[in-house]
């Protein structure tokens, strides 16, 4: 009878502590460099969705670190580790039951992109297919090449070899986001569009096991963001194109 008591004691007790506990747990944020949305400056992490999120998470009252890693790494980690999400995720038709989401932090096209004056020059996507396309393991580019049915693609670890790859001619045409390719053309990049791939919706993506309600209240403080022009200020700040943004 004591012992019967006991585990009844110690698992009210359990059930008592249990959601204090995940409250507490701090929600571990991961992202790349992927300027200007997030980057390394002097050691720390900046960019426009890294002032948003700080801003989010600020006001939400919730806990959290946050850190680069390559970004296949981290999409991964996202699927199986308890309380992590990454930034910045674009949210599309193959990733969308695998996580759950905060944003938009961000709305842009998807350009594909040659070095300036090359003689690539396809002006459909079916036109396209018949150059290598490079772009990044694990990056949304990939799903939408996947999905379109181009047949020669070429991956690399990051974004920075495949833009040495597209500069030294081993790759024809590379998909980034028109926020990149603005970045890119700021910092001198020798480069130009030729189509649009693809319109997205960048966001936070979480492990399914971050409770609603800490997703809620994160999605709230977003909202605010958007609404009281706080996210348009932003992306002025790092120079993101103002005539798109997420509130569009």
């Amino acid at each position: 009878m004591k012992s019967a008591c006991g585990a009844i004691l110690g698992l009210a007790l359990a059930m008592t502590f249990a959601p204090f506990s995940a409250s507490a747990e701090t929600l571990r944020l991961v992202t790349e460099t992927y300027p200007p949305l997030n980057y390394l400056e002097n050691g720390q992490i900046k960019g426009s969705s890294m002032d948003q999120i700080a801003l989010i998470m600020k006001e939400a009252n919730i806990p959290y670190s946050v850190e680069i890693m390559p970004w296949a790494r981290a999409l991964a980690l996202a699927e199986i580790e308890p309380y992590f999400c990454v930034f910045t995720a674009v949210r599309n038709a193959e990733r969308e039951a695998r996580f759950k989401w905060v944003g938009p932090l961000m709305k842009s096209r998807t350009m594909l992109i040659r070095k300036q004056g090359a003689k690539v020059a396809p002006t459909t996507l079916d036109q396209a297919k018949a150059y290598i396309i490079g772009t990044q393991r694990g990056d949304f580019t990939h799903d939408i090449l996947k999905a379109n049915n181009f047949p020669k693609i070429d991956l690399a670890t990051d974004l920075d070899l495949s833009l040495k790859k597209l500069m030294s001619g081993r790759i024809d045409l590379m998909p980034v986001s028109e926020k990149y390719y603005e970045r890119l053309k700021r910092d001198g990049a020798q480069i130009e569009t030729v189509l649009t791939l693809a319109q997205s919706a960048y966001a936070i993506a979480c492990n399914p096991s971050v409770s609603d309600s800490t997703i809620a209240s994160m999605q709230q403080e977003l909202d605010k963001l958007i609404a009281d022009g706080t996210q348009q200020r932003i992306f002025s700040t790092y120079g993101v194109n103002a005539g798109e943004s997420a509130s569009n």
